[in-house]
């Protein structure tokens, strides 16, 4: 069974955001283990730039593993602060540590999510 932190939100494309998700405040996002797991070897990560407005709900980029090429979608709307350099040049890192340095991009909240399950709930839909 995949580790499913119990501080951080959900989305059901998998996504996993950290922080407070009110307007005004900055969160990372990343892909959870089961997303990991289920890509295979993560090759390459296409993320969107700082200065980039995002949507919850659409996609903001994509990963691409020896399996197959996923979108990855904005679990929350806002703008994106920072892009972790070291994920864009090191891709296997979201395969061994999808959470904490595994973060993708950091999203200063315009409007949260609603819809963002917190870890039981998302259990319930990996199970």
């Amino acid at each position: 069974m995949a580790n499913i932190p119990d501080e951080l939100m959900y989305s059901e494309e998998h996504e996993w955001v950290a922080g407070d998700i009110a307007p005004g405040s900055e969160v990372a996002v990343g892909i959870t283990e089961y997303a990991a797991a289920a890509l295979g070897d993560i090759v390459y990560v296409e993320a969107p730039e700082v200065g980039d407005d995002v949507v919850a709900g659409e996609v903001c980029g994509e990963l691409e593993s020896t399996k197959a090429v996923s979108e990855f979608f904005a679990p929350v709307s806002g703008v994106v602060t920072a892009v972790n350099d070291a994920v864009i040049d090191a891709p296997e890192t979201l395969n061994t540590e999808a959470y904490g340095n595994g973060w993708i991009f950091k999203i200063k909240v315009k409007t949260p999510n609603k819809a963002l399950l917190n870890s039981e709930q998302y259990a319930a839909i990996t199970e």
